[in-house]
Parts: structure tokens; sequence; C-alpha cells
């Protein structure tokens, strides 16, 4: 177990993200309960061992989709306009939170749901005042869940970026590790779909330019919208803000307990914390 590995079972404050396509059937957009309610079990064991735990969730647009039939209707193939999405949006998040508040109640777990877009941490009052409402839940013990407010912006509507967002929760509450779980097992050298001689990098102790250059932006799903450029970017957003930060596959998602205990899962990268980096010029930019 590398020493990286092994400071992550000291960590005390993990946000955890996933995306659209980790918690939804494929085959259907319906929202996949057995994977949701382990995901659940999982925070709320986590929660239970004394850290605090922040999930960043995707999945609204999904859930909208399948609830008035885009989801299910394989007639319709067009794309969806951004005011349908926002549209679908209004309609899956009540939805969404709905399923997450019953799966926590049923782990004796108390959730909140806190909207934020970009905008939120560019001005200074809204940020000021999102810090503190995360400070105040966790001080009660709550496990917020963010949702991107899809319904309001479409920044992150049109390029994915849920990845980035749970980076600048991560900054913005200090926590100390990140975890991304996607589709993609971690970071390879080149992209191991169309490159069979693509090597898996399984610890970055410190990101580069030739890092970037790995990054694909493809996802290995119809339903997920961030590559691995946007992962990168949030574990430049987290680990210059002093946490680690691990992309990992969510195929099995009891990969939350063992990453905290120290096993080789998923690509992990080390805090390279600078005192001088700006969150809301980098983010601006």
């Amino acid at each position: 177990m590398s020493q990286l590995r092994e400071g992550f079972k000291n960590k005390k404050r993990i946000v955890v993200k996933i995306g659209s396509s980790s918690i939804n059937h494929p085959e259907s957009g319906g929202m996949d309960f057995s994977r949701i309610e382990l995901l659940v079990r999982q925070l709320a064991d986590i929660h239970n061992s004394g850290k605090d735990v922040i999930l960043v969730s995707s999945g609204a647009i999904a859930a909208g989709k399948y609830a008035i039939g885009y989801g299910r209707d394989r007639s319709i193939t067009h794309e969806l306009t951004i005011p349908q999405k926002q549209a679908c949006a209004a309609i899956g998040q009540g939805r969404l939170m709905n399923i997450y508040e019953k799966f926590f109640t049923e782990y004796n777990q108390l959730p909140a749901q806190v909207l934020m877009t970009k905008d939120t941490v560019l001005n200074d009052t809204n940020r000021m005042n999102a810090a503190n409402t995360f400070k105040a839940l966790l001080d009660m013990k709550v496990i917020p869940i963010v949702n991107e407010n899809d319904t309001i912006a479409t920044h992150e509507i049109e390029i994915g970026d849920n990845d980035s967002l749970s980076a600048m929760v991560t900054s913005m509450v200090g926590a100390d590790l990140l975890i991304l779980l996607s589709d993609i097992e971690g970071l390879y050298t080149d992209d191991p779909n169309t490159n069979p001689d693509a090597k898996f990098i399984p610890e970055v102790s410190k990101l580069t330019d030739e890092h970037f250059s790995m990054s694909k932006d493809t996802t290995g799903s119809g339903m997920g919208t961030g590559g691995m450029s946007t992962k990168l970017n949030a574990a430049y957003i987290a680990t210059k803000s002093g946490a680690d930060m691990v992309i990992c596959s969510s195929r099995d998602l009891t990969v939350l307990s063992k990453i905290i205990a120290g096993e080789e899962i998923g690509t992990a990268f080390a805090s390279d914390k600078d005192t001088d980096f700006d969150l809301v010029n980098f983010i601006s930019q």
C-alpha cells in the first residue's frame, strides 16, 4: 500500500460524485434503485464512522426524461433542446431527491439538498452563503446532496461538468478527499477503447501538461456527458485546494469503503496544495 493510499484511512471530510450513467438503467433510462440503495448504504456507513460526507449527484435530467417518456420511447431519437433538458431537470429533481431521501432515511441518516451552479462560486456573496450553509449542515451531521441547478443554468448542461462542480464543492468545504465515481476505471495514457496499448496510471503525484494531453472528451456511455478532460480539471482544482482525489469505476459501488481502506483502486491524485490558487479566477477563465 502506497503512502498516498495509506493516508486515505485518515480522511475526515469526503466528497463523492456520481454520474447519471451510474445510477440509471442503460436499457431504459429509469433509475436503478438497487444501485442507488447500495450507494446510500456505503455513504451512510462512512458517515457512521465519524467522517463528513457530501454527495454530488447527476441524474435529474435523466429522471425527468424517463418520467415523461423520453427515456422509454425509442422512437424519439433527436437530441433534446436546452429548454427541454431544463424542463426535464425541473421534473426530475424532486423525483431524484425523493429517492435519495427515502434510502438515507432507511439508514437513519438525514440528507439535505443543495442546488448550485457555476455562478454560485463566482459570486462572492453566493459563495460565502453556500459555504456557510455547508458548514452548518455538516455541523448538524447532515449529508448534503449537491445537484447542479439545471432548471436555471445551462453551463453544466452544455458541457456535462458535474466533475468540476464536485471539485468546487471540495474546495469550498475544505474536504480532504474527492472520489469521482464514473464509467471509466481511471486515467490511461490514451483511450483504452481505441488503443490496446494504452497503459493504466494508478497514481499521479503531480499533474502536468502531459497528463492533460492524455485526456479524451469521450465517455463510455450515452447517458453521461463528462469526459476525462473534465475529470482532470476537477483533479487540478481539488489537488491545488489541498485534497487528494480518486477516479474510479462505479461498476462495483463497494469501492467507496475499499478506497477509504487504502486499497489500490482507480487512479489516485495526490494533494498539491497551492496557497496562491484562486478558485474563482481559475473557473472564470
